[in-house]
């Protein structure tokens, strides 16, 4: 009787060993640390716009962006103060206006995406047009997470989404753009 016991025991250990295994992988592939910002250009040239500290919370981890705005020069455009890089286009930061959690997973990196938003123009032209809005699609390679840059109407974020658990933003809304036409088609976090 007790063998029949001690043989239980071990079948419940080695099952519940087996089921625990997928949490701790996801759990260790958690994204932690402080890690920097870069935007990309078409030619791989990096330029450093802030740092990210990644704290682990279980699968999640919350993040802090912190953007350097010295690498960003301040512009007035439709009524509003605006940091924008200077290049061949002005290339200005959109904050998300809205409270979100600020976290990711390793699968899912949508309220992040939503953070590093902007807005593409040229210097010529008058005023701010939202609808040149660029979202970071984002993934994670070889622990870098990378972003390649996809067109958005930021008209969207002009009201509160109905769901203000779930980002508003998504594939269904984004668009390809031709990445040689752009200035900063890439994102990289590392």
């Amino acid at each position: 009787m007790k063998q029949s016991h001690i043989i239980y025991s071990i079948v419940y250990l080695l099952v519940g060993f087996c089921l625990m295994q997928p949490v701790t992988a996801l759990a260790d592939s958690a994204i932690t640390g402080d890690k920097d910002v870069f935007l990309v250009d078409k030619q791989n040239n990096k330029i450093q716009i802030g740092n990210i500290l990644f704290k682990q919370l279980g699968i999640a981890s919350r993040y802090v962006l912190h953007l350097d705005h010295a690498k960003f020069t301040d512009y007035f455009l439709s009524m509003k103060e605006m940091k924008c890089l200077e290049g061949p286009e002005l290339w200005c930061h959109i904050p998300y206006p809205y409270t979100q959690p600020k976290t990711v997973t390793p699968t899912d990196l949508r309220w992040l995406e939503h953070d590093l938003l902007f807005m593409f123009k040229k210097k010529e032209v008058f005023g701010a047009n939202f609808w040149n809005g660029i979202y970071y699609r984002m993934h994670i390679e070889n622990g870098v997470i990378r972003g390649e840059a996809r067109a958005v109407d930021l008209n969207l974020l002009a009201s509160p989404p109905a769901d203000l658990e779930q980002p508003p933003i998504g594939d269904s809304v984004l668009d390809e753009i031709d990445p040689d036409i752009r200035w900063l088609p890439g994102l990289e976090i590392r």
